[in-house]
């Protein structure tokens, strides 16, 4: 078997979630990735792993697809505040700080993180 992606397919979803794992702890961000994607397809009700997977494209400044996969995970749990923290956070690094301010907002709110009134 010659074929490279097999090692990122290989196992039970638990070994394939342990190795992404390792790869994000180890800063290999996109071989993380690459795992996350297809447990986040396999098991869309998981927030963990689309979490982890959002992180590894952020860390990997695949924005687009951190921002993306960050507004799905939004859609469906919507009091995700660390979700809402690093969407604020992936649209300020795409320089788009005016978008980024509301979730930001929203994240230190939840959070418990109120500005001095």
């Amino acid at each position: 078997m010659n074929n490279p992606s097999a090692y990122y397919d290989h196992g039970t979803a638990a070994e394939r979630w342990a190795r992404a794992q390792l790869f994000f702890e180890a800063k290999e961000y996109v071989p993380a990735a690459r795992i996350l994607d297809a447990l986040a397809v396999e098991a869309p009700e998981q927030l963990a792993p689309r979490l982890l997977l959002a992180r590894a494209y952020y860390h990997s400044a695949q924005l687009t697809r951190a921002e993306g996969e960050l507004r799905a995970i939004l859609e469906r749990w919507p009091v995700e505040d660390y979700a809402q923290l690093l969407l604020g956070r992936t649209l300020e690094r795409q320089g788009r700080a005016a978008e980024a301010a509301p979730h930001l907002r929203i994240a230190a709110a939840m959070a418990g993180d109120f500005p001095e009134v």
